[in-house]
């Protein structure tokens, strides 16, 4: 017997399991804070990226409370807001001070004066339904901008024909995130939640179509330099080999002047010659 799922139970299908997996791709960082930790600095680390996750969340967490009943976007953006702020903690404490300084003016402008001018002209200019769509909107156009952030990765993959910064499990678990809070926006008739991960989703499928492209591509790039090393290096110690026969000619050679010169002396002292 066929089980029938209403609207309203497929959207808390789906907005359940773009929890689970959001929830995974903000731990996805922790290796990277653990190694920062155990080296004691966050040099060759960017700040940017937890940053912009931090305000993106804080948006998404006020657009949640503005919209009744969003309990399922207050749950994963208040968690959000929680790991990311903890990322940045670790980051500013293991920073350098020139970092340090960089990373809480980021802070300061995203976190406090964009995020606080949106607030602001959203309660002081609109009302009830508007706030909402204004926000929506809002959150929408960041969404979409966060988005299309990997277009610089995607550039570099094609440029160097290396995904060593294109991970595949990255970019699967991002698109599965797309997929969930899509369909969720979809059920619910949110589409300044659904619309935006439409294009996260079609970013995500083209990366891992990069990924399959380029992996190949990079594994023999990789078996060529090893190739190229090894004929160095052959052709290095052939050149060595040569020198040092050519120096083993040259020193017999001497050698031998040398021991007819002596022979010579020899003979005009016995009066041979």
């Amino acid at each position: 017997m066929a089980i029938l799922l209403s609207v309203q139970d497929l959207a808390f299908i789906f907005g359940l399991l773009g929890n689970i997996v959001s929830f995974m791709v903000f731990l996805a960082p922790v290796p990277t804070f653990y190694t920062i930790y155990k080296k004691k600095t966050s040099e060759g680390f960017q700040s940017i990226p937890y940053v912009v996750a931090l305000f993106s969340a804080s948006l998404l967490l006020y657009y949640a409370f503005l919209k009744t009943n969003a309990y399922l976007i207050v749950s994963i953006n208040a968690f959000g807001c929680f790991i990311e702020t903890i990322y940045l903690i670790f980051f500013i404490t293991f920073a350098s001070k020139k970092t340090k300084m960089f990373t809480v003016k980021l802070i300061l402008l995203f976190n406090v004066g964009v995020l606080g001018l949106i607030m602001v002209v959203s309660i002081v200019f609109t009302k009830g339904p508007h706030r909402v769509t204004l926000v929506g909107w809002t959150c929408a156009v960041i969404n979409l901008a966060v988005f299309a952030a990997p277009l610089s990765i995607m550039r570099q993959v094609i440029r160097t024909k290396s995904v060593e910064y294109m991970p595949f499990n990255l970019s699967f678990f991002l698109t599965l995130c797309a997929t969930m809070w899509f369909f969720y926006g979809f059920f619910i008739k949110d589409y300044y939640i659904a619309l935006p991960n439409v294009l996260g989703f079609l970013f995500g499928i083209v990366q891992m179509i990069l990924y399959f492209v380029y992996k190949n591509a990079s594994n023999k790039s990789g078996s060529e330099m090893e190739d190229n090393d090894i004929k160095n290096m052959k052709g290095g110690s052939e050149m060595k080999m040569e020198e040092f026969e050519e120096k083993d000619m040259k020193l017999s050679s001497t050698k031998n002047r040398t021991s007819g010169a002596a022979k010579h002396q020899e003979d005009i002292e016995m009066g041979k010659v």
